[in-house]
């Protein structure tokens, strides 16, 4: 079989495993109900594997090819997890009309072009040092997997009526910040840790909140 196959690429897998039910609870497939916040919930999965597929990647020895795999896959993966999965959601939330689909269009448009962007910066970074890349440019798209979950908390509070053109509001403005120039420095393990507390506060405020 082509590809590398070893312990390194699990978490990436797993990652867009959870993607695709993701967009299988959006979307209702089969005659089911469409169920947004179990995609929302698997979404959260996706940044969570994500945060630290990169570490796990770099505990064993690689080559260069395998390095270049995982960049690749780890960006095609989350082309899926957090680009196409937030917008699918999206229109299971209601934003189902024509005015709402450029921003369907644009939110996975703007995610494909950072992950493409940056592929070609890490490529050109790792000719030149090895050592580990201590920021990002423009706005990570694995944010989402917090800042989706908790605008969708706050569901009821807005209104079915208002709620997609809210989200559609967020969707455009995180598009923006995918392809923006501005620095944003690379987590170490204390703030990842904190991150999942977050993510761990959020979760349960989600549940609480859509009981």
């Amino acid at each position: 079989m082509i590809g590398f196959y070893n312990y390194t690429v699990i978490l990436t897998y797993l990652s867009l495993v959870s993607s695709v039910f993701g967009i299988y609870f959006a979307c209702g497939i089969g005659g089911m109900q469409s169920r947004p916040l179990y995609a929302i919930i698997c979404l959260m999965i996706s940044g969570l594997c994500d945060m630290f597929d990169g570490k796990i990647a770099r505990t064993r020895k690689r080559t260069d090819a395998e390095k270049k795999f995982g960049i690749q896959i780890d960006s095609l993966c989350d082309l899926v997890c957090f680009g196409v999965l937030p917008s699918v959601i999206g229109y299971s939330v209601g934003m189902n009309g024509w005015a709402d689909l450029p921003i369907l269009i644009l939110f996975p448009l703007c995610a494909v072009i950072r992950l493409a962007y940056f592929n070609v910066m890490e490529d050109e970074r790792q000719k030149k040092t090895t050592e580990n890349r201590r920021e990002y440019e423009g706005l990570p798209v694995t944010s989402v997997s917090l800042i989706l979950p908790l605008l969708y908390s706050f569901k009821k509070e807005i209104g079915a009526e208002y709620f997609p053109i809210v989200y559609g509001f967020f969707l455009f403005i995180i598009a923006l910040a995918f392809i923006t120039r501005f620095k944003v420095k690379k987590p170490g393990m204390r703030t990842m840790m904190g991150f999942i507390g977050v993510g761990a506060i959020e979760l349960i405020w989600l549940l609480y909140k859509t009981r």
